[in-house]
């Protein structure tokens, strides 16, 4: 094979067991790299209403880009829970623990969830590929790891009729799964399992199921969920649900430690709000000296919400002669904080205008002294090419949370 055959296989696109249906949907053929994958961007021409079903319907989406690997063997539990910051000895099976993992300077490497799928069998997802990471070290542990990123394909369905539809079409109901567990059953004759988990801070489950089945677990998902409003759903409706929710994004919100090139660039757990995951009263993991330290001494930054207030905003556009301008989808960019409109303080990463809360909502990395809720900031924005300061303060996160989240059927 020459360079440029061996190049073109490598970069090119790959396309998810769902794309014969996924791609005749997409009206807009918009599309986004994920994980090496084309993924829709919206299916329609703009993404409203593929929002709406996630917080008042029901959204469909293929998330089989996502990395799967399993761990499987005698010292499962024991590589696990040296590698991650959860205690994954109490992790019992069928359920699901989300967990960040830290390099030996308790930097975030990535973050994912746990499954337990029997005594000593664990699947773990991940935003990038982590292979490698579990290999090195697994040295001298009896375990197997296989990538089972292309042998499972993985579906979500977000939204308040998302339970509605899979009991309409699963062998046995599923009232009674919890939230952050997992079950397996089928669909006909398919079997799948589903977790009760999702990215959108709602009501919803994911589909794990084998790519063999993919299109007619597709079919009957659509066929049945009709009534309950079943919406094929794009990254552009997601990524503002899950802004709302109050949930990290990889490359957006923080860069892994492996690849951030300054060390200004990693970030803790402790300063991505993700200190409830890291369990110090558990035997030693990977970074746990350096979270220690951290955990005496205080943070330097911390992960919050903020709101940026109406008044100010309106009144710097009407200034100009303009209508306030708001963003239509989230952004994803660096959007500096001040305090007293001279200090930086810290620097938003990721912000939308929430259609259900009606708020403009950011995330953002804020300066510890600086992080409490109710303190008064200023969000730079830019009105007709000038930059101009105008009022926010930090709130509680997650903006948007829903009883239905949790709760099951009385």
């Amino acid at each position: 094979m020459t360079y440029y055959n061996t190049f073109k296989a490598k970069t090119q696109l790959k396309t998810s067991p769902f794309f014969e249906r996924t791609s005749k949907l997409n009206e807009s053929q918009e599309w986004r790299r994920w994980s090496g994958y084309l993924s829709a961007t919206n299916y329609e021409l703009n993404h409203e209403n593929e929002y709406f079903a996630i917080r008042t319907k029901s959204a469909l989406l293929d998330i089989s880009p996502l990395y799967k690997y399993l761990i499987e063997g005698p010292d499962a539990i024991k590589f696990l829970d040296k590698l991650v910051t959860r205690n994954i000895k109490i992790c019992k099976v069928g359920q699901v623990m989300y967990t960040p993992w830290c390099d030996e300077d308790g930097k975030v490497i990535d973050d994912g969830t746990v499954q337990r799928l029997s005594d000593n069998k664990f699947r773990i997802t991940s935003a990038e590929p982590n292979f490698e990471w579990l290999q090195l070290n697994a040295i001298d542990m009896d375990i197997n790891i296989i990538d089972d990123s292309y042998k499972t394909a993985a579906l979500a369905l977000q939204g308040p009729n998302s339970r509605k539809i899979l009991n309409s079409i699963l062998s046995d109901s599923i009232n009674s799964l919890k939230f952050f567990w997992m079950k397996d059953t089928s669909i006909n004759k398919y079997p799948v399992t589903i977790s009760r988990t999702g990215y959108t801070g709602d009501l919803g489950y994911e589909i794990w199921l084998d790519p063999e089945n993919a299109l007619d677990i597709w079919d009957i998902l659509m066929e049945k969920g009709k009534p309950y409003g079943i919406t094929p759903t794009g990254l552009q409706a997601l990524d503002i649900s899950r802004i709302e929710a109050g949930l990290i994004l990889l490359d957006v919100d923080y860069i892994s430690s492996r690849h951030a090139i300054i060390n200004s660039r990693k970030s803790s757990p402790y300063e991505l709000g993700l200190g409830w995951a890291v369990k110090m009263n558990k035997d030693s993991f990977i970074g746990k000296r350096a979270l220690e330290k951290e955990l005496k001494n205080g943070p330097e930054w911390e992960f919050v919400g903020i709101e940026i207030e109406w008044n100010q905003l309106e009144k710097h556009y009407r200034k100009a002669g303009l209508a306030p301008e708001l963003p239509s989808t989230a952004w994803r960019n660096s959007v500096p904080l001040y305090f007293n409109q001279q200090q930086q303080v810290g620097y938003a990463t990721s912000g939308t205008w929430s259609p259900i809360l009606k708020r403009y909502i950011a995330l953002a990395h804020v300066k510890s002294d600086y992080a409490n809720i109710g303190t008064n900031l200023d969000f730079e924005i830019k009105v007709e090419h000038f930059k101009k300061l105008t009022n926010a303060k930090v709130v509680k996160t997650p903006f948007f949370n829903p009883d239905r989240k949790r709760s099951c059927p009385k």
